[in-house]
């Protein structure tokens, strides 16, 4: 009985081996594919269309990268002044008719909730 144990905890460990080999090899196989995916848009200019290139009528990548614009830049301040309070009271007021108008159009008379008479 004892040589069987000894067989039995030698084939458990075989298994083992395996498995931690064969989970290294796919590991290696995948930081393989990820590493090369990196190349593939420059690849795929070079390769014929039959093979899954570009097609025939394709732009040509630009030479350049495109420019981006600097961190600090600031856009230019706004011609446009602040609304007065009056100013905005009266395109308030002017929004809430509408508002009346469009929902007599539509058939409801109901006031939102944003309307309220003063």
């Amino acid at each position: 009985m004892g040589i069987n144990r000894q067989r039995q905890r030698g084939s458990r460990g075989g298994s083992q081996t395996r498995s931690c080999t064969v989970f290294i090899f796919a590991l290696g196989l995948t930081a393989g594919a990820v590493t090369i995916t990196g190349c593939a848009s420059t690849v795929a200019d070079h390769t014929p269309t039959a093979m899954g290139g570009l097609p025939e009528g394709a732009p040509a990548r630009p030479s350049s990268p495109p420019v981006y614009p600097a961190v600090n830049d600031v856009p230019p301040p706004r011609s446009s002044a602040v609304l007065s309070s009056a100013e905005q009271k009266k395109l308030e007021d002017e929004l809430a008719e509408a508002r009346k108008r469009a929902a007599a159009a539509a058939g409801t008379a109901k006031p939102s909730a944003g309307t309220a008479s003063q």
